[in-house]
């Protein structure tokens, strides 16, 4: 502990390599850990050097050789441990403190009081210094200013007292640490800053290449049957289908454009369908034919206009999908439960229905029909959408959206 200048030097030098190695796109830990795990290997070669050239002049000579021998294998099987933060538990490190803390204690003992007064090193000297630096590592600068006064106040107490030497290393001991544990700190923060600018960066580049192919695909369809349902329109005896069609079309169109540039998708339809509330019966009749049964209250099921129709949409993915995938020959049953706190649609079919893990490779391939189209739609709305299936026994989806709390965003978000 008495060579403590010297564990300012080697520590920041560890520091300065771990930033050059940071700067060139590595952690600055393993670096860091490295020069931490070296110093205590050298530090115990210096203090074993220092007592083999002054145990004649110690009291008690044979209890110093027993505790550097057990601190040779403490830090042999330690080297390991403070390859990294990972493996540098705080177990660990208590340890390693206990172990400097305690060689410091036995110098007073062991050593001629005569020599302690005049300024000799305990039996650890600087080997104490890499218990600091592995707080400063581990913790910051907060945990290495906690062991250094560990380790100063068992120097002050078993070694000598409050003498020039003991505070001078005792400072240099809290300067290096601290300053240590500091520097990571600020590299750690920079790390993580740097490892959110290149997630934005990447969502930014899949953005872009997903506006791309949009506009090369989607967007292009969504213009020409724009315009097509537009002059469809004007034809004499032309329908009002076709209006509508263009006009689906256009909103869509603009909806995407929007999203594709990062901002509000637009509410679509008039202002009043947006504000009031719909019933989802009348949203939920188009679905029935001699395939699909549809089962309500004989009342309206009134939603706010958001509500539903999302809660109308995830229904018709849902049933596009029993049209899809459970056979030409399936029947499906919509039924629709108002409640007073919630209200929940069931779409149950007889198809074949699919095997557990079968939605969990739909979504890592792509299809994203269950995840987006219906449960999306319904988290959105603070409600939830289950799915049961087993093999040969069909599907069956339950859509429940609360009644409180499904109107408090607005359509636009």
């Amino acid at each position: 502990m008495r060579d403590g200048g010297r564990t300012g030097a080697v520590g920041a030098g560890g520091t300065g390599l771990g930033g050059t190695v940071a700067a060139g796109g590595m952690s600055v830990e393993l670096p860091l850990w490295r020069a931490i795990s070296y110093f205590r290997v050298l530090a115990l070669c210096y203090a074993l050097l220092r007592y083999f050239h002054s145990y004649l002049h110690f009291l008690h000579p044979v209890a110093g050789w027993i505790y550097l021998g057990a601190l040779t294998l403490w830090t042999l099987a330690s080297t390991r441990a403070f390859a990294g933060p990972q493996r540098c538990t705080w177990y660990v490190l208590g340890t390693d403190l206990a172990t400097a803390v305690t060689g410091i204690v036995m110098s007073g003992q062991t050593d001629d009081p005569v020599r302690i007064s005049h300024g000799s090193t305990t039996l650890p000297t600087i080997w104490a210094a890499g218990t600091v630096l592995g707080f400063a590592g581990k913790g910051g600068w907060r945990w290495a200013a906690a062991a250094g006064s560990v380790i100063g106040v068992a120097n002050i107490l078993g070694h000598g007292g409050i003498t020039a030497d003991n505070v001078h290393n005792i400072v240099l001991l809290m300067v290096a640490g601290c300053a240590i544990g500091y520097v990571i700190e600020l590299a750690r923060a920079g790390e993580s800053a740097l490892t959110r600018a290149l997630r934005v960066e990447a969502a930014t580049r899949e953005r872009e290449r997903l506006s791309r192919d949009i506009h090369d695909g989607v967007l292009q369809v969504l213009a020409l049957v724009q315009r097509r349902g537009a002059e469809q329109a004007e034809h004499p005896g032309a329908g009002a289908d076709f209006a509508e069609l263009g006009r689906l079309a256009g909103e869509q169109e603009r909806a995407l454009r929007t999203l594709m540039t990062g901002g509000p998708v637009p509410a679509q339809g008039s202002p009043r369908a947006v504000r009031e509330p719909g019933d989802l019966t009348a949203l939920l009749r188009p679905y029935a034919d001699e395939r699909i049964t549809l089962s309500a209250p004989g009342t309206p099921v009134l939603l706010p206009a958001r509500a539903v129709g999302e809660l109308a949409a995830a229904v018709g993915a849902a049933v596009d999908n029993v049209r899809k995938h459970a056979g030409p020959d399936a029947r499906a049953w919509i039924l629709v439960e108002d409640e007073p706190e919630a209200v929940t649609v069931s779409i149950r079919d007889d198809g074949p229905g699919f095997a557990s893990g079968r939605l969990g490779e739909a979504q890592r391939a792509g299809r994203l029909g269950v995840s987006q189209s219906i449960r999306g739609r319904l988290l959105d709305l603070g409600g939830t959408a289950e799915l049961y299936s087993v093999p040969g026994e069909g599907v069956e989806v339950e859509l429940r959206v609360p009644r409180k709390g499904s109107d408090d965003r607005p359509a636009d978000d």
